[in-house]
């Protein structure tokens, strides 16, 4: 029964987090939508931690947008680059493919 209310609590959180991204302004709305989009491309495991990433995202997004900052004055022009710094700790699958290249490198 623990296991049902951990999932309820869990969607419950991911639905209010997404209606604070739909509070942003405009812009700030889509370049989170293509930064997550981005994120989940390469997140790995359960994805958990990503999520956690994604809430600091919101509140970085709300604090720009209190203070009047366009959203690329937050991220930067390269906001890819800003992604894979954000991404840094998260579990990805980038970094299983180095590993196997690694080991069946080393292997040899």
């Amino acid at each position: 029964m623990n296991i049902i209310k951990k999932i309820i609590g869990d969607k419950k959180e991911y639905r209010d987090q997404m209606a604070r991204v739909d509070a942003l302004p405009e812009d700030y709305r889509f370049v989170y939508y293509k930064i997550q989009n981005y994120m989940w491309s390469f997140s790995s495991g359960s994805g958990f931690d990503m999520l956690k990433t994604q809430y600091d995202l919101i509140d970085l997004f709300e604090d720009g947008a209190a203070h009047d900052r366009h959203v690329l004055e937050v991220t930067g022009e390269d906001v890819a680059s800003f992604c894979d710094e954000l991404m840094q700790g998260n579990k990805l699958w980038t970094d299983h493919f180095r590993k196997r290249l690694n080991r069946n490198v080393n292997k040899r």
